[in-house]
């Protein structure tokens, strides 16, 4: 029986803000102690985590001086190294400073834009300081409650200038940096542009240099916008676009809850785990969520060993899957192809089109014939229960 203890090789990161969360919320105030960066790198390191990620001001308050910014990050620094812990992803807060009330990127004055392109620049130099070789945009005030008040298309255009002009930055500093974008539906916006993974992949596409940009989805926010999420993994995947990934649970129809992994949706959870692993995702698997307000510091260390345990236990449900000869099997029935016709499809010539069209198809025949989904959906929920 393994023992689910996680190491660095499973490449397990969380956030300084998933551990730091005090437990406010919209009705209340904080219910624990924020704890420390410092702090963090040498637990998660007990717990076997591979990475810590920041925003900039998680580490460096927005005030501070340049010295109080050098010495910070060189404790941040000591502490990496003394607890061999990584910085894979870093991002920049273009939220919760009162300035970012009306957006960031896409504010309708041209003094915020500028001050977001500023702090987002250094912001940059401190993630590729401290190693980070992904950088996320997560728009959260990039939106609108009152849609009169600013011409979308004229936000967009804004986030795209924004966008092209910090990638024109990176590769004139020469930093091995790659973008990620993050979208979710509304909250703290009323709504936000970009709303969807597939709205990121299709804004990239737009951008100077596609390439260097991919998306970073999020259980969460997918969720929020009553999408598949797995659905959205896939797509991202086969693009070569899946750059990060935030791990987390979330109810249905609810607010951003940022559950614990696997808390919510074990179907999902499983499928997704599926996913990343039968695709060999290089990447880190990051955990963007944190306690519930009812626990103290010893409670937020248990959801940080949670995540990372259920991801191995859902993992090796993946293994007993693929190795099961029933599922297999019925698998190799439901999906058994014809090398012919698909070559046929696979790309058009005229020949390839007459000879389709010359096809002779039992239409009525396919449309009887079952497709032994309930079997294959009961066995996997058997090996979810650990009847198999």
């Amino acid at each position: 029986m393994p023992d689910y203890q996680p190491t660095p090789a499973d490449k397990f990161t969380f956030g300084l803000w998933t551990f730091g969360n005090p437990g406010r919320d919209p009705f209340g105030e904080p219910v624990r102690e924020r704890i420390s960066p410092l702090r963090g790198v040498q637990k998660l390191s007990q717990l076997g985590a591979y990475g810590v990620n920041l925003h900039d001001n998680d580490l460096v308050p927005i005030d501070a001086t340049p010295a109080e910014r050098d010495r910070i990050v060189a404790e941040f620094k000591r502490a990496l190294a003394d607890h061999g812990v990584r910085v894979p992803m870093a991002t920049t807060n273009l939220f919760s400073d009162p300035i970012f009330k009306d957006g960031a990127f896409t504010s309708s004055d041209p003094k915020v834009r500028a001050f977001a392109l500023q702090k987002t620049m250094r912001a940059i130099d401190l993630g590729v300081e401290l190693g980070a070789e992904t950088y996320v945009f997560w728009g959260g005030r990039e939106g609108a409650e009152v849609d009169a008040a600013k011409d979308p298309v004229s936000a967009l255009k804004w986030m795209r200038e924004c966008m092209n002009f910090l990638i024109y930055y990176v590769k004139d500093n020469g930093y091995n940096l790659r973008f990620a974008l993050e979208a979710k539906p509304n909250e703290p916006r009323g709504d936000i542009y970009l709303a969807t993974t597939g709205h990121m992949l299709a804004f990239i596409e737009t951008l100077d240099d596609p390439s260097v940009c991919g998306v970073n989805p999020e259980v969460a926010h997918e969720n929020m916008a009553g999408l598949n999420f797995v659905h959205g993994v896939a797509q991202a995947l086969e693009m070569g676009k899946l750059f990060h990934i935030d791990l987390n649970a979330q109810k249905p129809g609810r607010f951003d809850q940022d559950l614990r992994f696997g808390s919510e949706d074990l179907k999902g959870a499983f499928l997704l785990v599926k996913l990343l692993e039968d695709y060999q995702y290089p990447g880190p698997r990051h955990f963007d969520a944190h306690a519930y307000r009812t626990e103290d510091e010893d409670g937020v260390w248990e959801f940080c060993a949670g995540c990372m345990r259920t991801y191995l236990i859902l993992k090796e449900k993946v293994r007993r899957f693929n190795a099961d000869p029933e599922i297999q099997g019925l698998l190799a029935e439901i999906r058994a192809g014809d090398a012919h016709l698909e070559g046929l499809m696979q790309s058009f010539s005229p020949d390839n089109a007459r000879a389709i069209a010359a096809l002779s198809i039992d239409r009525i025949g396919l449309g009887r014939a079952g497709r032994r989904y309930e079997k294959l959906d009961q066995l996997t929920i058997e090996v979810l229960l650990g009847a198999r």
